[in-house]
Parts: structure tokens; C-alpha cells; sequence
């Protein structure tokens, strides 16, 4: 374990909890630290935003909500879109599933899923989590990320199939175009004989909140199918965004 994390995790902890600002002395103090500790890791914190210095004492910024904010705002989607992806499901009765982005880890979680009623189907759990680049979700998310983000990506990712965009630069045009179309597809690209399309849910500042898919074994997977799911789906995750209270998006 990080020691250093530990001591400005109880720095932050303990500043959330008091009334007032506190000095460096009163922190250090508090928990057991020395000065000079408390002094380097609050300057860290304030260099990071996390934390701001009022003559010479210290208090937290509203950094901390906004990151929680956040999370909330992931999390709340989830219970915002159960009736549009059901509704979605009975239309084309096909797995249809939630995801969000781990950009760290370049991987999405999925949230929630809505499974269909074929005997043939394709399945996934709440909690899996796949590798962002070679999904239709990943990539709807992918696509809505900073340029610098996306630049920090390696410049060879892991290749599963033979469809794989594991290379970053064709990774990047491949998102270029998601982003003009408003919706990504796989088919294949993660396992052979999945594939599916995707698109991207907004929250009520405009800010990517998931990505909305259907997962579809690839021998139904025909571009005929494609053409009547895709405006379905567009449809659906639009309108969970509208739910969610995002302001209207210009294409």
C-alpha cells in the first residue's frame, strides 16, 4: 500500500470533515504526521486542485464534488435506461447492454444489460469488463474523449482477432468517422463471432455518460439488420440522454 495516498487521502478525509479550515499544525496534529509531511502533501493537493490555502489555513475545493458528481451521474443512468432498453430489446430482440469507460485501463464496464430472448445470443454480466478499442461501445465512448487522451493511448494495442484495430493510428480514423456518424459497430473485432453497434448516452452537461449496445452473434449480424437496429438504438440512447437531461446535440 502507498503510504504517501494513505497520509493525503486523511488529509483530504479530515479537511471534509471539519467546520472550518485548518492549519498545518492542527492537521499534522490530528493525525500524528509531522509538519513538513502535512505541508508537502497539501501543496500536492493544491497543486491538483483539491484543496485551496486561505491565509494559513486550508480547506477543501468543490474538486471533490465534481469527481463524485460524476460517478453519481454514471451510476443514476443505469436506472434511467432500464425502460428504454427494454423497450429497445422487445423491438429487435437482441442483447442490449450499458456500459461505461475506464479510460485508465482503456477498458468499459458493463452496468447493466437486458437480454434477449433467442436461443441463440449473445451474453454478458454486469461487472465484465472488456477491452475498450475492439468493442462498439468502447469505441462510441472512445470516440467522444480529449485528442489528448486519445494520443496517450499506446501505439499497439492488444489483438484478439484478426479484425482488431490494434494499431492507434487506424484506432484514431475509425473513431474519426464514429464520431462524424454518431454510432460505432464490431463485428468481430473482440471475439469472432460476436459483433455489434453502439452509441454514446450524454448526461445533463453534456458530458459522456455511457454508451448504449446491442451485442449480436455475427451470423445475424447482415447489413440489412444493421440498417433497421442502428436508427433504433441511435433512438433509444438519445433518448436516455434526453431523460438524463442533456442539452440537445447539433450533427
Amino acid at each position: 500500500m502507498d503510504t504517501t495516498v494513505v497520509k493525503a487521502l486523511s488529509v483530504l478525509e479530515t479537511l471534509v470533515a471539519s467546520a472550518m479550515p485548518l492549519g498545518v499544525t492542527e492537521l499534522a496534529t490530528r493525525l500524528g504526521l509531522s509538519k513538513s509531511n502535512v505541508h508537502r502533501l497539501l501543496q500536492t493537493l493544491a497543486a491538483r486542485g483539491y484543496v485551496m490555502q486561505l491565509d494559513q489555513r486550508y480547506m477543501v475545493t468543490t474538486r471533490l464534488w465534481e469527481l463524485g458528481a460524476m460517478v453519481v451521474s454514471r451510476l443514476d443512468v443505469a436506472t434511467v435506461a432500464i425502460p428504454v432498453m427494454q423497450r429497445l430489446v422487445a423491438e429487435v430482440d437482441e442483447t442490449a447492454h450499458l456500459s461505461i469507460l475506464d479510460m485508465a485501463a482503456c477498458e468499459v464496464v458493463s452496468i447493466h444489460n437486458v437480454e434477449s430472448t433467442q436461443p441463440v445470443r449473445a451474453y454478458s454480466r454486469i461487472g465484465q469488463r472488456t477491452p475498450a478499442h475492439c468493442v462498439a461501445t468502447g469505441k462510441a465512448l472512445l470516440s467522444v474523449q480529449s485528442p489528448e487522451a486519445l494520443r496517450a493511448l499506446p501505439e499497439e494495442l492488444p489483438r484478439f482477432t484478426p479484425r482488431t484495430l490494434h494499431r492507434r493510428d487506424d484506432l484514431l480514423a475509425a473513431l474519426e468517422k464514429i464520431r462524424r456518424d454518431g454510432y460505432s459497430t464490431n463485428v468481430g473485432e473482440w471475439r469472432e463471432q460476436v459483433g455489434g453497434a453502439a452509441a454514446v448516452i450524454y448526461d445533463h452537461a453534456g458530458r459522456p455518460a455511457a454508451a448504449l449496445g446491442l451485442t449480436v452473434p455475427v451470423e445475424r449480424l447482415q447489413p440489412e439488420v444493421m440498417q433497421r437496429y442502428i436508427p433504433r438504438l441511435t433512438a433509444a440512447a438519445a433518448e436516455i440522454s434526453r431523460l438524463m437531461g442533456a442539452p440537445p446535440r447539433a450533427r
